[in-house]
């Protein structure tokens, strides 16, 4: 099914084709690639907007998920009944925020806008964060729903994980565990 990305912003220039090749191998691994996405890069002003309508915090961020199945139980894969419920939902990612973070941290953007899309993926699958319980659950249970195989990761991916630099941002530690359950 399509992917669709939208770039928004201007303030960091961004390479579409290498977006679009990390999210649909992503999606390809975790077994969604039957299912519609959107991605749309937005900088810190659109994230601020975004974030302070649907989450009451006027902050810029990282990622934002609207998932067009709504009562999913973390880790489940969406069973449509229809076509045209063959849908992840929308991901916007704070391409500007993630820039200023990858740069803080020394880390190569396009392996943490990978990483944050994929942060982004598990909350359409119903994995949510905001109490200590629910962090728990993440940890508990990303080990079964995100098993990444070493032999589908290209060698950027492997680079990434491998090196274990960036285990701090919710983004970076769930792909962090994504690559210990597949060990």
């Amino acid at each position: 099914m399509a992917l669709v990305i939208r770039n928004l912003q201007r303030a960091v220039p961004l390479r579409r084709a290498r977006l679009r090749r990390d999210s649909q191998a992503l999606r390809h691994i975790l077994g969604l690639a039957r299912f519609d996405l959107a991605l749309i890069c937005v900088d810190d002003r659109r994230m601020r907007a975004l974030n302070g309508l649907y989450r009451g915090q006027e902050a810029a961020t990282d990622v934002l998920s609207f998932p067009f199945h709504q009562d999913l139980k973390a880790g489940d894969i969406p069973k449509p009944r229809y076509q045209d419920e063959y849908n992840l939902g929308d991901i916007f990612l704070g391409v500007e925020y993630i820039y200023r973070q990858s740069q803080v941290h020394r880390q190569d953007f396009y392996s943490v806008l990978t990483v944050t899309t994929l942060h982004g993926i598990c909350h359409l699958l119903g994995y949510r964060h905001s109490t200590e319980a629910e962090w728990k659950q993440i940890f508990k249970n990303r080990i079964q729903v995100l098993k990444l195989p070493q032999h589908h990761l290209n060698s950027h991916f492997q680079d990434y994980f491998s090196r274990n630099r960036c285990i701090g941002s919710t983004s970076e530690i769930i792909a962090f565990i994504a690559l210990k359950g597949s060990n």
